[in-house]
């Protein structure tokens, strides 16, 4: 089964600017391969599994659609994947903090 390397096809899709920053997202464990965390950069990824990249303050989940055979312009690139959910802010993917302790609106119970 043909397959690309993971931090390769990061990077011919444009979700990052270099190869070297591909492999520290991998590395950092910022980057999910159906729904595993992929520590390692030559995972192979083939077509049709669904990637969850971490980009600074928001998380991308994507289909691959294509590996692709190079860089190539950012059109070309956008057709490599296809965007399965909307980009979350990751202040979203955290529940909300609650108190432990729930007193009256005055604070006595402390």
């Amino acid at each position: 089964m043909k397959g690309r390397r993971l931090d390769q096809w990061l990077w011919f899709a444009r979700l990052v600017k270099s190869r070297s920053r591909a492999a520290r997202l991998c590395a950092a464990g910022a980057v999910a391969v159906n729904g595993m965390t992929v520590k390692k950069v030559n995972h192979i990824l083939r077509a049709g599994e669904r990637v969850t990249v971490q980009q600074g303050a928001f998380c991308r989940t994507i289909r691959v659609r294509g590996l692709g055979e190079r860089r190539g312009p950012a059109a070309e690139a956008r057709l490599l994947y296809e965007e399965i959910a909307p980009a979350v802010h990751q202040s979203e993917m955290t529940p909300a903090w609650t108190p432990l302790l729930l007193g009256d609106d005055d604070g006595s119970n402390l």
